[in-house]
C-alpha cells in the first residue's frame, strides 16, 4: 500500500522517532533514506511511502500517534 505522508501537526516533533517510525513501516527504505525523507516532511513538503501490507494497520497507527497525516493513494 502506498501513502503519502502530508504534514507532521506536532507542536515539538520528534525527528528521531519519526525516522525511526518510517525506517520501521516503509518495506524500502533504511535510516538514512529515513532521516532525508523526515527533513523533507518537517520542511512542509509531501513524501510518499510504501508499507508493507502486513504491517498496515499498526503503521497508520504509529502514524497517528506521532501527529502526522497522511493519505492513503491504493
Amino acid at each position: 500500500m502506498k501513502i503519502n505522508l502530508l504534514s507532521c501537526d506536532a507542536p515539538r516533533p520528534d525527528r528521531r522517532a519519526i525516522a525511526q517510525c518510517i525506517a520501521e513501516i516503509s518495506s524500502n527504505n533504511d535510516m538514512a533514506s529515513s532521516n532525508n525523507l523526515t527533513d523533507i516532511l518537517l520542511e512542509g513538503d509531501a513524501i510518499e511511502i510504501e508499507i508493507a501490507d502486513r504491517n498496515t494497520g499498526s503503521a497508520l497507527r504509529a502514524l497517528r500517534k506521532l501527529s502526522i497525516d497522511y493519505e492513503i493513494i491504493e
